[in-house]
């Protein structure tokens, strides 16, 4: 059998759009004369679609355009997509199989995660059972996404009882298909791939899975589909981060010709970092960003980002110096602006902050103190919101999330924004991302990669007269955030235990703030915002 795959990046909701990409994916297949073309989870709606499930007029699309249009193109081909299907008064998240004309198959997804971004559960019922489909002398075992994360011999600890393959390899399945929506973290790709071949090795079985492609609000899917031989070997691995498509032939058996290992490198996090910006402006319908540029690394790093992503036509940055800037600072922010080819505008906050400052200290002294230093920040968040009503740009805020986690970060300020891009970088990543940009040529300036981090919002500021040095503060807020360590867990690691209690103590403070942050994209196994769902008012009572 000759199976197309057809790794696409849908619009979360556009039903008529995705129809479209899904009617080229056929057309195209038929062209190729596969038998079969396989598309994502959820391709109709795009996934996560949320409580979108919810909206009638959309559920009634999707059967709309599921037998006016889908339905008639499998003539002579088969099509596997997959849709919510509605039956008597629930909703069930499918894969699909049209053939001359027909629904000839449908398979439900059995485990339905609940779990850090993922909350099916509030929407599907778990499948009722699980049968192979015998399509063109295979017998095909029809999963979807979590239906394969769940084996026993992989995982030390499985999160469900029941493990969907085992039934469908009862019934003597001869090819696995799995279309999934698996959105990226870093590391993501090579645990996926070790837990598809490790599933093809167990069951000497081929196992063909389609991933879905694109940024879709905070989360990003970076596709890399992949088709692997009963032995575990990849005979096929799809682009990651872009729209790819192939046809494989199953005729006699699939063989991996150059077996490969799966690498992951800040490469993937820039890429992801990419699509994730240029995703969210697309299918936003902004074209436009503008980044405040302090001559910092961060604020460096997300013009070069945005301007990679959206051409530099697109992109704005506004250096906003006051009477702490550093003269070395400007210079850097528009060097940086040059070397991107980027509009560079500069509104000093001088005379506006003195205004503040007279108005807001009626002894005429100014106190020089946190509440100063964060007026500024807010008097260039307000700034950069002006420029966007007046010119319709979108501001990118660009805290790392070394600053989200410890609140070291402004309200209404800094934090001002559409998007944050780097809200799930640790700063010591975002130095990585620097070099990473400045492999071929010097686009961030150098003086901006080796002076010591300052907001500077007052005289001879640095980042560590209030924080750990970020090389001891990253490992700390990696161990509590995404591994959810005890202070006395991360304390054995080799920290010392005043400097982490003091972490997480202001971790959990600044929960009220991120609560208000910009949506972030995610590139790490737990990022804040959907995936991290802490009470604001709480007390520690277990200690």
């Amino acid at each position: 059998m000759r199976i197309a795959l057809w790794q696409m990046n849908p619009t979360v909701g556009d039903v008529r759009g995705n129809a479209e990409k899904i009617l080229q994916g056929i057309s195209w297949a038929r062209a190729q004369r596969a038998d079969l073309v396989v598309f994502p989870e959820l391709s109709l709606v795009g996934y996560p679609p949320r409580d979108l499930l919810f909206r009638e007029e959309m559920l009634r699309a999707v059967e709309e355009v599921l037998e006016e249009e889908i339905r008639p193109a499998s003539q002579g081909i088969g099509v596997l997509l997959g849709a919510p299907v509605r039956e008597e008064g629930k909703l069930y998240n499918s894969a699909l199989l049209f053939f001359a004309g027909k629904l000839c198959a449908r398979q439900d997804k059995t485990l339905l995660p609940n779990y850090d971004i993922f909350d099916e559960v509030r929407y599907f019922r778990s499948a009722k059972e699980r049968k192979v489909v015998t399509f063109f002398g295979e017998r095909l075992g029809l999963t979807i996404c979590e239906d394969i994360w769940n084996d026993k011999d992989f995982w030390s600890r499985p999160r469900y009882d029941l493990d969907p393959l085992e039934d469908l390899f009862t019934q003597g399945a001869t090819l696995l298909v799995n279309i999934s929506a698996s959105p990226y973290h870093f590391g993501k790709k090579r645990l996926r791939a070790s837990m598809l071949s490790h599933i093809a090795q167990k069951y000497t079985c081929p196992l063909v899975y389609v991933n879905q492609v694109g940024g879709n609000d905070e989360l990003v899917f970076d596709g890399s589909s992949l088709v692997l031989d009963a032995a575990g070997g990849i005979v096929w691995e799809g682009k990651s981060f872009a729209e790819d498509c192939t046809v494989i032939d199953t005729e006699g058996s699939l063989q991996a010709k150059n077996p490969s290992q799966v690498c992951e490198g800040i490469e993937e996090v820039y890429q992801a970092l990419l699509l994730g910006i240029r995703d969210y402006f697309r299918k936003t319908g902004f074209k436009k960003a503008l980044v405040g540029l302090s001559g910092g690394i961060d604020s460096s790093v997300v013009a070069a980002l945005a301007t990679f992503a959206l051409g530099a036509e697109n992109v704005t940055g506004v250096g906003m110096p006051s009477f702490y800037s550093s003269k070395e600072s400007l210079e850097d922010a528009q060097a940086l602006a040059e070397h991107l080819g980027i509009e560079f505008r500069v509104i000093p906050i001088g005379e506006i902050f003195s205004a503040y400052l007279r108005v807001l200290n009626p002894s005429g002294t100014p106190l020089v103190d946190l509440a100063e230093e964060n007026l500024q920040a807010r008097i260039r968040g307000s700034i950069l919101m002006f420029i966007s009503n007046r010119e319709g740009y979108l501001v990118l805020s660009t805290g790392n999330k070394s600053e989200l986690a410890m609140g070291y970060c402004t309200l209404y300020g800094d934090m001002s924004g559409g998007l944050d891009v780097l809200a799930d970088v640790p700063k010591t990543t975002v130095y990585e991302l620097a070099r990473y940009i400045n492999r071929e040529r010097e686009i961030i300036p150098r003086r901006v990669l080796v002076k010591a981090p300052s907001a500077e919002l007052r005289p001879h500021q640095r980042d560590e007269d209030v924080l750990p040095p970020y090389g001891v503060l990253d490992p700390i807020l990696k161990a509590y955030i995404e591994d959810n360590l005890s202070p006395e867990d991360i304390a054995a690691l080799g920290f010392d235990e005043v400097v982490v209690k003091e972490v997480i103590r202001r971790v959990d403070q600044a929960e009220y703030k991120r609560r208000q942050a910009a949506p972030g994209l995610r590139v790490t196994t737990k990022a804040f915002g959907v995936g991290r769902r802490m009470p604001i008012a709480w007390k520690k009572g277990w200690e």
